[in-house]
């Protein structure tokens, strides 16, 4: 079969590969449309040291059952599905404590680390454990279906926090994961959702998808979110970067006792105001993965409550996949997703 291998940092190469073997819980999926995440880009160029070539990369998948393994009861070949980004083992403390996203044994699909080297979706075929697939329905088309794991992630994320009918949040960072994090806000009951971002066509793209105000990312910022909460602050801030300028910006515009939500994590490390979290007595919360979201993701798209066509910026073959990952790479011609189809 065809795969995109990442052959060496920034050197892609599409090749013929061995078609996996399956275990008797696994099913064999014929991909139909992989997503660019963030997380492949900077793992194409070694950044987050979490795609140590050679691995076959991506994880925001979805496809056709093609053949099915000796054990596996509940699918049939032919079934329209998507899957989790992470395989559990579903027998660590955190598995039995329903904290799959926990797992001691986790693993990611196109991670390659010092732990293991799991293939990914960016191929023609991919194989999944049974335990970790979903079933999406006929109105949703693939290219949908392959959001259903960002979107997760997003609803993990939102779900982390208590939100009120009457709260106000602050979104920092409109890329990807940042624009689903605006729509699970507000379809968590969140009354106000402000956008901030340095990027004004990600802003533009906020208003769209259900941001009720937005913000140019400076100087006056933390001003500009007082005078739109009467100087109180706002009750939720989720914080979709990761480096200390936009962390501290976020807590800054927290009023007393509200809560942080860290879902960006470009940075290993930051710089962290300890005393206004202290003394303000903020909630920092952190969000990782995915943990039984993917129902929810899929109702949501499916009814149009989270919107992810407007996100969509280009949809073309995984033979040039290299082409599409080094104009991501760039940040130019505002992009946002990019989904490779077999």
């Amino acid at each position: 079969m065809k795969a995109l291998n990442l052959k060496e940092y920034k050197q892609f190469e599409f090749i013929d590969v061995p078609m996996p073997e399956l275990e008797a819980d696994e099913v064999l999926i014929q991909v139909k449309a992989t997503g660019i995440c963030g997380s492949d880009v900077h793992g194409m160029d070694g950044s987050s040291g979490r795609r140590i070539p050679p691995v076959v990369m991506g994880h925001e998948s979805a496809g056709v059952i093609s053949q099915i393994g000796g054990a596996v009861t509940q699918w049939q070949i032919g079934d329209r599905v998507t899957f989790d980004s992470t395989i559990s083992c579903g027998q660590c403390e955190f598995c039995g404590r329903g904290q799959a996203n926990l797992c001691d044994n986790r693993r990611v699909f196109g991670v390659s680390c010092d732990e293991y080297n799991q293939a990914g979706a960016f191929a023609e075929f991919v194989k999944v454990p049974d335990r970790i697939l979903y079933r999406i329905p006929d109105s949703m088309t693939f290219q949908q279906a392959a959001f259903c794991e960002p979107v997760a992630v997003a609803l993990h994320a939102v779900s982390r926090v208590p939100v009120s009918s009457g709260d106000t949040a602050v979104v920092v960072g409109t890329g990807i994961i940042g624009l689903l994090v605006v729509q699970a806000l507000k379809a968590a009951g969140c009354e106000k959702v402000i956008a901030v971002d340095l990027d004004p066509f990600k802003l533009e793209t906020a208003k769209k998808v259900g941001a009720d105000e937005t913000l140019i990312s400076g100087p006056e910022t933390l001003h500009q979110i007082m005078e739109m909460t009467g100087g109180r602050g706002v009750d939720i801030a989720m914080e979709v970067v990761g480096i200390t300028p936009t962390t501290n910006m976020a807590i800054g515009m927290l009023r007393k006792g509200g809560s942080l939500v860290c879902v960006g994590n470009i940075a290993q490390k930051i710089e962290f105001p300890l005393q206004a979290v202290v003394t303000r007595e903020l909630t920092v919360y952190g969000t990782c993965a995915i943990n039984n979201e993917y129902p929810e993701a899929i109702e949501l798209i499916s009814s149009g409550k989270i919107q992810v066509d407007p996100i969509i910026s280009k949809v073309a073959p995984l033979s040039e996949g290299a082409d599409w990952f080094a104009k991501l790479h760039e940040n130019k011609d505002n992009l946002l997703k990019v989904i490779l189809e077999p």
